[in-house]
């Protein structure tokens, strides 16, 4: 491959998307790659700009064809998949190519391409996760238990990343991004220690799971106090 491939990935409710979004901003030269999706559209989503959003049938056709650089059934039983031909297609033409994906899929691509330049998303803190995923709205309880039942081995895998970045704040992490797009790969002492300080705070599901509860009821009981005001 000609281009570089980049992977920027970590558990639902880092803000990978929204660190990519100002990344590109910052360095309109990469090149996003768009994946398909099973699921419908969230408020906001444009098909075709966040993700090709394609029926299941479809989706299974095309995996059996071969159609996709990576794929994997994530939260909620949805598909989600890389078209292959379309990234290839700009690697070979020297364009540098960014996935923002899951991490099944992240290692999919990582096996595939060993010269993959992945990058790990982590949050501040355990707490921190929990807020982003309650906060943005868009899942109910059993959905977020889902995902943050699945953040200790995501952690665990993000111990084989090239690059760590922590989102506490989206404009330092976003430079923290661009850096390593530039070729800086070096990870830094305060990015390990928090992987490391993360892993010991996750390594209790129990505990994770009711800071979980106890978030979201409070966050339901404070909004049906706002809609009664």
């Amino acid at each position: 491959m000609k281009g570089k491939l980049y992977v920027v990935s970590g558990p639902s409710g880092t803000g990978k998307g929204t660190l990519c979004k100002a990344l590109l901003a910052l360095r309109p030269q990469i090149q996003l790659s768009v994946s398909c999706a099973t699921r419908q559209p969230r408020p906001g989503e444009v098909d075709g700009v966040h993700y090709y959003f394609i029926t299941q049938e479809e989706f299974l056709r095309r995996r059996a064809e071969g159609d996709f650089l990576e794929c994997a059934q994530i939260n909620g039983g949805y598909w989600y998949g890389t078209p292959r031909g379309v990234v290839l297609e700009k690697l070979e033409q020297g364009e540098s190519v960014l996935l923002e994906i899951e991490n099944n899929g992240a290692q999919q691509v990582i096996k595939r391409y060993p010269q993959t330049v992945s990058v790990f998303i982590l949050p501040p803190d355990r707490m921190a996760l929990i807020q982003r995923l309650v906060d943005r709205g868009t899942e109910d309880l059993e959905r977020l238990e889902k995902r943050i039942g699945k953040v200790p081995s995501e952690l665990e895998a993000a111990k084989g990343y090239t690059c760590l970045v922590v989102n506490d704040q989206v404009a330092h992490a976003t430079a923290r991004l661009a850096q390593i797009f530039d070729g800086d790969l070096t990870v830094l002492p305060r990015e390990r220690e928090t992987l490391d300080r993360l892993v010991q705070e996750f390594a209790d599901p129990q505990r994770s799971l009711a800071l979980l509860r106890d978030y979201y009821q409070k966050s339901r009981m404070d909004f049906e106090l706002e809609v009664r005001r």
